[in-house]
């Protein structure tokens, strides 16, 4: 293969088809790419597929059909797909339609120093292979420095952008510990600490120990799990100017919490008496989880009222691993309530649980790592998407307005 040209086996090539990654085949893992192919036979039909591994060597595909236009070039920004793993104008479709051959597989790409590959291949209807390229999708742009972290029982990784700062800081909450969305905020010009939940004591040290911080206060993203320590954290500790909560429960899921040696919140448990089969295998654990509202449950729940943070709520009304929106109804009304103005909030229809950094593969069940049993994380595909893509500025914008420096951030840029 050379530059998108599938070489027959004398070395020409295959009638000149060409596929192409612009603006180039190397790109940030929240980038989009534009997939072309020319020199097709005009009104060809043709089968695009790509394929990936992930961290744990799981193989993951996705195909869809394409007819060329009248010069025999298929652009996906502006054709529709004819079948396949998708169906209509979908740029990015293949990126998010990659499926694993088992029931139940998340894509595992959690390891910022290595880039997500993705073969992009062009076929004929009968199979064989016309052209192909390979997409390099970093973690990391030029210019962010990773550093692990180990303080005590501290241990994450500390991701830092170009330049000398002060950056504006962020805790990364990891259910179980990623390295994705703190290296693709690095590159926004954030200095974050992505640590595992394990760690709750923890922003602290972030200010404390790196001079590039800047000294207005730490944010917080989390989703899940981590919704509710993220809460907790601007509820009891000083120093938290803003929370991005995706996707989690307004009271303490599970576990007591304690701070300075004392239980400040007790667990909200669940009814697995209430979690309901699927057919695929999976199960849907929403309904679950205890009322936070219940008298016996008020224990549990954060009091976000009495935070000075801002915070930004998002949640998926297709979340079918807890009541999100519920969740972020009460949120609001209580903070209203309080005459709180201190808060927005987003709610995408369609969407399920996992909201993530845009352009990886969609995950509408798997492995609960808690549980540890299959459970749906819900979502339609292409709404799930648009989603995160929506999701992930909006993030960005919302740290950047309550966690200004001075002077402007460097983004890092491949």
């Amino acid at each position: 293969m050379l530059n998108g040209v599938k070489l027959s086996a004398s070395g020409s090539m295959s009638a000149q088809v060409r596929l192409r990654l612009l603006p180039s085949a190397r790109c940030l893992f929240d980038e989009p790419v534009q997939v072309t192919v020319v020199g097709l036979r005009s009104k060809q039909v043709v089968t695009l597929r790509a394929r990936s591994t992930d961290e744990r060597g799981v193989a993951f595909n996705s195909s869809a059909s394409y007819r060329a236009d009248g010069r025999g070039e298929i652009d996906l920004n502006r054709d529709a797909s004819l079948s396949g793993s998708y169906v209509g104008v979908e740029p990015m479709g293949l990126l998010r339609s990659l499926k694993a051959d088992a029931l139940h597989k998340y894509f595992y790409k959690n390891r910022a120093l290595e880039p997500f590959m993705v073969n992009f291949s062009v076929h004929e209807e009968e199979g064989g292979m016309l052209a192909e390229a390979t997409n390099e999708r970093r973690l990391m742009g030029d210019g962010v420095r990773r550093v692990p972290v180990k303080e005590g029982n501290i241990q994450g990784v500390l991701f830092t952008p170009p330049g000398e700062g002060p950056f504006p800081a962020v805790l990364d909450l990891c259910t179980f510990m990623s390295e994705k969305r703190a290296s693709l905020l690095a590159n926004k010009g954030f200095i974050v600490l992505a640590l595992p939940l394990s760690v709750l004591i923890i922003y602290c040290f972030l200010i404390s120990c790196f001079s590039q911080v800047s000294s207005k206060g730490v944010g917080v993203i989390s989703r899940s799990k981590g919704g509710d320590i993220a809460l907790s954290l601007a509820a009891f500790v000083p120093g938290v100017e803003a929370v991005v909560w995706i996707n989690g429960c307004s009271a303490n899921v599970g576990i007591p919490l304690y701070y300075k040696d004392h239980q400040i919140l007790s667990p909200l448990m669940f009814d697995f008496t209430k979690v309901i089969p699927s057919e695929s295998g999976a199960n849907i654990i929403k309904q679950a989880v205890e009322n936070p509202l219940a008298e016996e449950n008020k224990g549990s729940v954060v009091p976000i009222e009495r935070a000075g943070a801002h915070f930004l709520f998002v949640a998926s009304e297709d979340d079918l691993n807890w009541d999100s929106k519920g969740y972020l109804d009460d949120m609001v009304a209580r903070l209203k309530r309080h005459q709180k103005k201190n808060f927005e909030s987003v709610i995408y229809p369609a969407a399920g649980h996992l909201l993530e950094p845009p352009y990886g593969p969609h995950c509408p069940s798997a492995l609960h790592g808690m549980l540890r049993f299959p459970v749906m994380w819900g979502g339609e595909p292409q709404a799930h998407a648009a989603a995160e893509l929506h999701l992930w500025k909006k993030i960005q914008d919302f740290l950047r307005t309550h966690l200004s420096c001075s002077p402007a951030q460097t983004k890092s840029k491949l």
